[in-house]
């Protein structure tokens, strides 16, 4: 028997420390800390975050008996929290007594087990308090307790066949609706068929109040009564503004919640709404923001405001923690359209669909709109061309193969902008990985059980120095400025280690290099993959001409020079970017290059004959859209003076291959 339990003991003494180590590996991908064997007043405790049901209450009630702790962090959404205790004896009592240990989360008798770690120091960004959306008010105690009862009381969630007709019962909540019913299948009402009854006669004081205050300037003909349980929610959404005038506002009875806000450029602002709140949207938060609930049974809450709950909820590490949902009831109110919106946010207005005309966009003179440039005509193109750009790209560049199998085996190696990876497979003796931007390309990848994740090529999650080599190809030219493309760079060396080579590719201004032609002006009659006819072609060069050089003083420097070599783009006034003549030599170095979707809007297994339509048709656009992705194409001698002007890095050998610049680099 003594024999068994030792062997039990030693079983379990391996499982934690198994588990230690992952925790150790696990914190060092995700936040880059490193943890230690030498004991110090910090510990970082696995399975004690926020991210996995444990609150800042019952954390602090079990660490604080082994000694006095200094600092608790819970960063938001993860597995784990870091605790700073007075001195390292009181941080060695706790480690001995924790680590290993069983615990029941309180909130829902989910059994755990705690694994600690030492660590140095814990650096944790200083949270930045967010502002509300504009045009957003939230509103305490706008109804009474007793108020807020009588208006639970007055719906009716079983009621006669009558009522049975405005009430639907979704998967994310129960809602009711008084005056009109929204339909949910195309997200609009019908405006000729108002339901009977109108609004409960118990909403008009606090209607004749909101009236009053100023809230809203007429009173609403529309109400939705969503009822959530713990765990539901309702989706991020606009609501449709052909069907809804300005201002929405919306009542939160018996329970609190976080409501998540997001503008387009990816901006989120969470925003608690107290029980018995009024939330005001009007204008861009009304117009502009997406809003939802996301269905889950905690919310994440500042741990200091638990009085009062109202606000932005900031991501402060060192004062969160969760909230248990309870059943809430929103009351809705609404005003009916009767007219079109001429909102000035047509992007996303339905009523304006269709009618705003394309505006050419210009070069970018600031970082936020060389970020916007490549958000409109990079990132989104690729999302919505993957599935017809794939199926172009199945042919690996020999050059580009040699170089992948002269590594040597068992070599990391890191694909950034790997497109649909059909450079991941080519040497199976190298353990590759792949990331692209585009979510969709990445997909492609998974259904070809390749390694690959979803990141940005200027801050790609991986450990500095962890790579034998790198690859870029086709990446760098959809950069706009100077410094964003020294910016990828720089980050493509330091994934490499030390003696780690990188091979780019870009594509070359010279389409026409020692009197030979690049396969692209070759397959100007052959292949038609991108080409398209149509009345944006490129107009004559002296009203289009627009230069790389004017993005930094970088450019000036070898512009002369690469003049001398045969590259003409010059500076000039002109700052509309030109569209490109696909199959055509390039006659500015930025530049829109058009691609013409093939089978663009039919559905997965149909099948559309495009030929039943004349060419340049309203019929043939719509079946056969173009997207316009942004060059930066680059002269020669560009690509090796970029990469020489970073300290760390050797020009192994540059050349030219099939209308493309091409750079071996090495990290010193």
């Amino acid at each position: 028997k003594t024999s068994k339990d030792h062997l039990k003991v030693q079983k379990m003494k391996k499982k934690v420390l198994r588990k230690q180590i992952r925790a150790q590996h696990t914190l060092m991908r995700h936040e880059g800390i490193e943890c230690i064997s030498d004991a110090t007043q910090s510990l970082v405790i696995a399975n004690a975050g926020l991210g996995n049901g444990m609150s800042r209450h019952q954390l602090l009630r079990i660490v604080e008996e082994y000694g006095l702790v200094e600092t608790v962090l819970m960063p938001p959404s993860k597995p784990y929290s870091f605790v700073k205790y007075g001195t390292i004896e009181e941080a060695k009592k706790a480690f001995d007594a924790l680590n290993g240990k069983e615990v029941i989360l309180e909130d829902c008798g989910q059994n755990i087990v705690l694994y600690i770690n030492f660590v140095e120091k814990v650096f944790w960004k200083n949270a930045v308090p967010t502002s509300l959306p504009p045009g957003l008010m939230v509103i305490e105690e706008i109804i009474s307790p007793e108020e807020e009862r009588r208006l639970l009381e007055s719906v009716d969630w079983i009621g006669g066949e009558d009522t049975q007709k405005a009430q639907k019962t979704l998967k994310h909540r129960r809602v009711k609706h008084f005056g009109y019913e929204f339909c949910y299948d195309n997200n609009n009402i019908d405006k000729d068929k108002p339901l009977p009854g109108g609004l409960p006669e118990i909403c008009d004081p606090f209607l004749e109040k909101c009236l009053k205050q100023g809230y809203i300037k007429h009173k609403p003909d529309q109400l939705t009564v969503n009822q959530y349980e713990p765990g539901q929610g309702i989706p991020p959404h606009i609501d449709t503004h052909s069907a809804f005038e300005d201002e929405i506002i919306s009542l939160s009875l018996g329970a609190e919640i976080v409501m998540d806000f997001k503008h387009p450029d990816g901006h989120t602002v969470a925003i608690m709404l107290p029980r018995c709140s009024l939330l005001v949207m009007a204008g861009e938060s009304r117009y502009l923001w997406t809003h939802g609930i996301a269905p889950r049974k905690y919310d994440v809450i500042q741990a200091s405001e638990l009085g009062q709950k109202l606000g932005t909820i900031t991501a402060d590490a060192g004062d969160l923690t969760l909230n248990r949902r309870e059943t809430r009831t929103s009351f809705t109110f609404r005003k009916v359209r009767r007219s079109p919106c001429n909102c000035i946010y047509p992007s996303v207005c339905d009523s304006q669909k269709g009618q705003q005309s394309w505006v050419q966009p210009s070069f970018p003179h600031s970082e936020m709109e060389a970020s916007k440039l490549e958000q409109e005509y990079v990132h989104k193109v690729y999302e919505e061309i993957a599935t017809h750009f794939s199926s172009t790209r199945h042919s690996p560049w020999p050059r580009i193969v040699e170089f992948l199998r002269s590594l040597p085996k068992g070599s990391i190696v890191a694909d950034v902008g790997c497109g649909n990876g059909k450079y991941l497979g080519i040497n199976e003796d190298l353990y590759m990985v792949g990331c692209d931007r585009s979510k969709n390309l990445v997909d492609i990848c998974g259904e070809k059980n390749l390694e690959a994740f979803v990141c940005d090529a200027l801050s790609v999650p991986v450990r500095s120095g962890s790579c034998d080599a790198c690859i870029s190809i086709a990446v760098i030219h959809h950069f706009s400025t100077v410094e964003r493309r020294l910016a990828t760079i720089r980050e493509l060396t330091r994934l490499l280690r030390p003696g780690g080579t990188a091979l780019i590719y870009v594509w070359a201004m010279e389409q026409e290099y020692k009197n030979q032609k690049s396969k692209y002006l070759k397959e100007k009659n052959g292949s038609k993959e991108e080409e398209i006819n149509n009345s944006t072609a490129q107009r004559p060069l002296s009203d289009q001409m627009l230069s790389s050089s004017r993005d930094s003083a970088c450019s000036d420097q070898f512009l002369s020079d690469l003049k001398d070599k045969g590259c003409d783009a010059k500076p000039t006034a002109a700052t509309t970017l030109p569209i490109h003549t696909n199959r055509t030599s390039f006659h500015s170095q930025d530049l829109l290059v058009p691609w013409h979707l093939k089978g663009g809007s039919k559905k997965k297994g149909e099948s559309i004959d495009t030929r039943l339509f004349p060419v340049g048709s309203k019929e043939s656009q719509e079946l056969s859209p173009v997207f316009h992705r942004y060059y930066h194409v680059f002269c020669e001698g560009e690509l090796e003076a970029v990469c020489r002007s970073l300290d760390c890095v050797r020009v192994q050998r540059s050349y030219y291959d099939q209308g493309n610049w091409c750079v071996v680099l090495e990290k010193l």
